[in-house]
């Protein structure tokens, strides 16, 4: 993991350490955030609405073939059908951008990598973007599909290297990019588990690693950096703070 040495990067300057035309383009995003961010969503934006747009096709296509069934129906059962057309709809809209968005990410030119930094940085932006994404389903649908199989093939298409028998009874997951999940491993749920975190004006972005047949209980909170190992009892309520090193067995 390369990463920049604290003491040698001002987190409030306007002037980037790195050389050529990175370090000019660096400069330029923190010197004029506002002006940066904008120019940045503007295409997350558009990738985002087209991956919504794409799903949405699909969803209006059943939408289309439940209002053609009914179309000669009595008026009451026609509108009842085309509510079922809507509902059908919605779900075929959710689980196809289950796959259209972690296809958006394979195609994305740069990979979420650890690293610490400030937050106005270049390694920031595929952070910012590979967290957007998994929040599009994250926020819009991954709930009806939690727990099942189909959430957890998300998080492996998105990145997470996660192993067979895993229970995910979450949505609270950010950065899958950065995820390690063991063998038979149990997410309770409302559980929180992430791989950033902010100290002192800086993003760290840090890997998190769960071992094998480790329970993660109820409202559970896991942040950037923590090591987890086999067989382990995390309890309810409990938070992992960032560096955290849990040995095979404990329970915390």
């Amino acid at each position: 993991m390369s990463v920049r040495k604290t003491k040698d990067v001002d987190v409030h300057g306007t002037t980037s350490d790195l050389p050529g035309v990175l370090g000019v383009a660096e400069s330029m995003l923190r010197r004029f955030r506002t002006l940066s961010f904008a120019l940045l969503l503007t295409p997350l934006m558009i990738v985002c609405c087209g991956c919504v747009g794409l799903a949405a096709g699909c969803g209006l296509f059943v939408f289309d073939l439940f209002r053609g069934v009914s179309s000669s129906w009595h008026p009451l059962l026609q509108y009842m059908m085309m509510g079922c057309g809507i509902s059908f709809g919605y779900f075929t809209y959710g689980v196809a951008l289950v796959f259209i968005i972690p296809a958006a990410n394979f195609l994305m030119p740069f990979r979420v990598k650890a690293f610490r930094g400030p937050f106005y940085s270049l390694q920031a932006i595929p952070w910012f973007i590979h967290n957007a994404l998994t929040y599009m389903v994250r926020y819009t649908f991954l709930e009806f599909l939690t727990p099942s199989p189909l959430n957890v093939l998300f998080y492996r298409m998105m990145g997470a290297k996660i192993g067979k028998g895993v229970v995910i009874n979450s949505t609270n997951i950010s950065d899958p990019g950065l995820l390690t999940l063991g063998d038979y491993v149990t997410v309770g749920g409302s559980a929180t588990i992430f791989s950033h975190y902010g100290q002192k004006g800086f993003l760290i972005v840090a890997p998190t690693v769960i071992g094998d047949y480790t329970n993660i209980g109820l409202k559970a909170s896991i942040m950037g950096g923590v090591s987890v190992g086999k067989n382990v009892t995390i309890k309810p309520h409990s938070a992992l703070l960032p560096k955290t090193i849990v040995r095979d067995g404990e329970t915390v």
